[in-house]
């Protein structure tokens, strides 16, 4: 089966097979979360990012060997209210952005800044600071060497339009700003693109739309 990215809450994982990766997405919980799970093909070492809801839908993608790592993309409960179960399980280190660690009630044993690289065996995650959804909100990229990229944003951007700046006029247009240049400024239309909620994209289907998004405010 070709991978969509269409997942349902209750429902099965959709598996995004890469020859240097394997990405597992599932949805959880009340508000649609998506959380991806990162296999290195070469070491069989894996990172989750997001331990977004339902601890045991997410222990179970996890299977007996574990993770070594998890990736919070910001400090908003519904993005970590299985944190604890998981970490507890699993032993796995916790990241997140520094200026959003406080808020996540976990205890973070890496705080990430921009450009900060994050390893899942030997698969290379880059984090980028995008500030405005929350101050310490973060994104990772994956270049695959063997294809185009792949963005994990978490709550930054969506089909449709970067996330909810809460009709904060500063926040969006720091939010705007870090997307288009940290995002679209330096990847190619044909990354692909993993929300924290919904849908996947790409970038060439949202790069038409940036200054309609910049128009609207939102």
């Amino acid at each position: 089966m070709m991978y969509s990215g269409a997942v349902e809450v209750g429902g099965p994982a959709d598996v995004h097979e890469l020859a240097d990766l394997m990405i597992s997405k599932v949805a959880v919980g009340p508000m649609n979360n998506n959380a991806y799970l990162l296999r290195c093909r070469a070491t069989d070492e894996q990172l989750l990012i997001d331990a977004a809801a339902e601890p045991h839908t997410l222990l179970t993608l996890i299977g007996d060997s574990g993770i070594a790592s998890v990736v919070t993309t910001h400090q908003h409960g519904d993005h970590w209210s299985a944190l604890r179960e998981v970490v507890d399980a699993t032993g796995a280190r916790t990241y997140a952005g520094r200026e959003d660690a406080e808020g996540i009630p976990v205890p973070t044993d890496v705080l990430v800044d921009d450009g900060d690289v994050i390893r899942v065996g030997r698969v290379e995650l880059t984090a980028r600071h995008l500030v405005g959804h929350t101050p310490g909100s973060i994104a990772l990229v994956y270049d695959d060497p063997h294809g185009h990229a792949h963005v994990f944003t978490g709550d930054c951007l969506f089909p449709g339009g970067v996330g909810n700046t809460h009709d904060d006029p500063k926040a969006f247009a720091s939010l705007i700003h870090d997307v288009e240049t940290k995002i679209f400024g330096t990847l190619p239309d044909e990354t692909w693109v993993y929300p924290g909620h919904g849908n996947d994209t790409t970038l060439g289907a949202e790069r038409p739309h940036l200054a309609e998004w910049r128009e609207r405010g939102w």
